[in-house]
């Protein structure tokens, strides 16, 4: 390793807590590869992952609005970097690797099918009789053998602790065929901090943008959320403080003020966990049963009673549920004709197709026709519905 990776790795570990996740201690990369000269191994993940197709395409791809339905709302590419911002100030505060913990935040969705989780449940549907589909394992997928990048070896060979952190959850099935990757969730495990970290900047991004989102499209309003308690109180102080603001400013402050008392809540009880803990290392993380990364109990309390209501007051929304309806449609007929008939397929993935079913059988047929859904954007999707189904368009 020449003095420069040295003189690298210096600067981005000298603060690290021993039982954060040190490259010299990492389990390291599928296929070995030779380090690089200015960057971390970390850093050569997060920019692999950024330059990936799969990142791209998260661009036009949704949250809970369906990406035609207009500019202002998230989408899996805004999600991904504000989930990003959210970790790097959390592994900051706790010693923690913040490259990897980009890392994993900017690729945890890359796996998510076109029209969010309506398209995830349609394409498992469709998978059901072929080991399934989980967004998850999608996006291990992705990053271990679906993009095509490099002449040395399939997908984009990131790090072990990369990986163990895109797979947030396995079935026990599953993960008898992942190796030691899937280890930790047939023993009940942990994974590393900077993995329980992403983890909880998603829930923390996911839950506070669709909250901005939703109050954005009409589709809830304030006076419903005033039964929220982290809302609530954050509205009302806001409210009392900037008394002529208008409204549109109040609800940014109030939910940049959520967020600010999340986080905090977040490093001060995952400090107390991690002294109480005493982890000396990354495997005396993984050996807990145990997350170290966590909320106050109240603090978990109020978090959930805010998802609770997105969950019955946006996502299970009449205008949320009819475009999440038509979504599973456009899924389950795409599959259907993909799956019957391998030729409307681009040519690629017929090859794939063709190799797979040779190989697999029908398991392997449909998981390429499942790679090749799940790779769809929200407007490519509907294109492609629009030409097979549609006699006026070719």
């Amino acid at each position: 390793m020449s003095s420069a990776t040295n003189n690298q790795q210096n600067v981005s570990n000298g603060n690290l807590a021993t039982y954060a996740a040190h490259e010299k201690q990492s389990n390291g990369r599928l296929y070995p590869e030779t380090s690089a000269e200015y960057r971390s191994e970390y850093q050569r993940d997060r920019e692999r992952i950024i330059h990936s197709t799969a990142f791209r395409r998260l661009e036009y791809k949704t949250q809970v609005f369906v990406n035609h339905e207009g500019d202002l709302f998230r989408t899996r590419l805004t999600h991904s970097i504000e989930v990003a911002q959210i970790a790097r100030a959390l592994a900051r505060a706790l010693n923690l690797n913040e490259d990897l913990c980009e890392a994993i935040s900017l690729a945890h969705d890359l796996g998510h099918t076109p029209f969010g989780h309506a398209g995830q449940d349609a394409l498992n549907d469709c998978m059901q009789h072929h080991g399934g589909f989980e967004h998850n394992l999608q996006s291990l997928r992705i990053v271990d053998k679906l993009e095509l990048k490099y002449p040395e070896f399939s997908g984009l060979n990131l790090m072990f602790e990369t990986r163990e952190g895109i797979l947030k959850h396995c079935s026990r099935k599953n993960a008898e065929q992942l190796g030691e990757l899937g280890q930790r969730f047939i023993q009940r495990k942990q994974p590393n901090l900077e993995a329980q970290l992403a983890n909880i900047a998603d829930q923390i991004a996911y839950n506070n943008h669709d909250l901005d989102d939703g109050l954005r499209s009409g589709l809830i309003n304030i006076k419903q959320l005033n039964n929220v308690e982290l809302f609530a109180e954050k509205f009302e102080h806001v409210s009392t403080i900037y008394p002529k603001l208008s409204e549109r400013r109040k609800i940014y402050e109030c939910i940049r003020s959520i967020i600010n008392e999340l986080v905090t809540d977040l490093i001060s009880q995952s400090t107390k966990a991690i002294k109480q803990m005493k982890p000396s290392t990354i495997e005396d993380v993984r050996a807990e049963t145990k997350p170290m990364i966590l909320f106050s109990e109240a603090m978990r309390l109020k978090n959930f009673e805010l998802k609770a209501f997105l969950n019955k007051c946006l996502y299970q929304h009449y205008k949320v549920h009819r475009m999440s309806q038509k979504a599973k449609k456009i899924i389950l007929d795409l599959y259907t004709s993909f799956y019957n008939d391998t030729k409307l397929m681009p040519e690629e993935y017929q090859g794939y197709a063709s190799t797979a079913l040779e190989q697999k059988g029908e398991k392997g047929k449909a998981r390429i026709v499942a790679d090749y859904i799940a790779g769809m954007t929200d407007r490519y999707a509907i294109a492609e519905h629009e030409r097979i189904f549609n006699a006026k368009t070719i």
